[in-house]
């Protein structure tokens, strides 16, 4: 089981996946490239403007373990980056210079066969300094105000993640604001509701357990403390966050506040795809290529 992110470098070394980038024109993106392929981690091709990608990777430094495909325009660029996908001549996917929402709205095409019949979400994995172990958190940038059947696409989601990293039935702790149910605060009814499913094997191989407050999530004591006896409280390896303010929030609170390390995933479709932001450190950058990377290899055994 990994419990450090740097552990991901040594795993996915060597890996010969290759990954494509659509509209590559950004140098933050291709400085990522750049360290991907000096460790080993993966084989890049590139899809732009073939004039411009040329000129940013000479400025970057960027010169082998990487093909360029020109592209016309930034939706030529997505398009053939998706088709790669698809058609198996890449294994997994990477937000350059666009819009989530733009890439995403190509590679859910139905005529790509990228579904897999779940809510696509961002999975994060948390390195939190004096924590004792990895944490997955998600949703903190793509679904607003998940219902109840995104939930359980979230767990799904998040457990397969947990899965690349070495996690067996990972313990899920479904978050609200208190850890009892009441009918005024919908996030504590949704949370008893996947217990119970999980608990009847509706949502198989994760152990689930809510409402919990985050406090009794992650910490044996302060669930002592409040008498709560679960085999998650205290124990979780995954938070589901009630909606989106407070995955952003506790994600950007973990990085800027907590020094936390982070590495990211958009989950739900049939190949994981690298989300990087411009915020984003150039550490959590290559992190994330690596995570994915590591997902994709387990996705293919």
């Amino acid at each position: 089981m990994i419990d450090k992110l740097s552990q991901l470098f040594d795993i996915a070394k060597g890996s010969d996946k290759k990954i494509a980038v659509a509209a590559a024109e950004d140098e933050i993106v291709l400085k990522a490239v750049k360290e991907a392929i000096e460790r080993d981690l993966a084989e890049f091709v590139l899809f732009g403007d073939a004039t411009e990608l040329k000129k940013l990777c000479t400025n970057v430094g960027l010169s082998e373990g990487f093909k360029i495909v020109h592209a016309a325009s930034t939706s030529e660029a997505v398009t053939a980056a998706v088709e790669a996908v698809a058609c198996g001549k890449a294994d997994l996917l990477m937000k350059g210079k666009i819009k989530t929402g733009e890439l995403l709205s190509v590679y859910l095409k139905e005529e790509y066969g990228l579904r897999a019949g779940r809510t696509m979400n961002l999975v994060s994995v948390f390195e939190i300094p004096g924590f004792d172990r990895l944490l997955i958190v998600t949703d903190a940038g793509m679904v607003i105000a998940p219902s109840l059947k995104q939930k359980v696409d979230s767990i799904v989601n998040a457990s397969k993640v947990a899965a690349a990293l070495g996690i067996d039935n990972p313990k899920v702790a479904i978050l609200g604001a208190i850890e009892v149910v009441n009918e005024k605060m919908p996030a504590t009814i949704d949370a008893a509701i996947l217990s119970k499913m999980a608990h009847r094997n509706q949502i198989p191989d994760v152990i689930v357990d809510g409402p919990l407050a985050l406090d009794n999530a992650i910490s044996e004591e302060a669930a002592r403390h409040k008498g709560i006896d679960s085999p998650v409280a205290g124990k979780a390896d995954i938070l589901i966050m009630p909606d989106i303010e407070a995955g952003n929030i506790f994600y950007k609170a973990m990085v800027f506040l907590g020094g936390a390390l982070v590495a990211s995933t958009i989950m739900g479709g049939k190949a994981p795809i690298v989300l990087t932001s411009r915020a984003d450190s150039d550490l959590t950058k290559l992190l994330s290529i690596a995570l994915n990377v590591l997902i994709a290899k387990g996705a293919s055994k």
